[in-house]
């Protein structure tokens, strides 16, 4: 009978062994697929991330352009309207001019 409970315990200290080793291997892959879930998580993070800022930063580039041309506007109306003003100011000196030849 002892013989028997000897290879009992044997076969149970195998198995107990086995069955470490085999968790530990389970862990370990559970470990691994947590790593490579989180680095996924992480690049999807990064990459809506990048989706967000090319976005915002085709609204102010948008935005800039928009800018840009009322700027080209207004300056093209400031020019239009200092060429009027000159303009005025040569026939206002050629009135006054003439009235004083008159008045001679």
């Amino acid at each position: 009978m002892i013989i028997v409970e000897d290879k009992m315990f044997e076969l149970l200290t195998k198995m107990y062994s086995d069955m470490t080793s085999k968790f530990e291997a389970v862990d370990k892959r559970l470990d691994s697929m947590d790593k490579k879930l989180d680095s996924k998580a992480d690049k999807n993070d990064i990459i809506m991330l990048e989706n967000k800022v090319h976005d915002d930063s085709k609204a102010l580039f948008d935005g800039y352009t928009q800018t840009f041309e009322k700027l080209v506007q207004l300056e093209k109306k400031v020019d239009d309207l200092s060429s009027k003003v000159e303009k005025q100011d040569v026939e206002i000196t050629v009135i006054k001019g003439g009235r004083r030849a008159i008045a001679e």
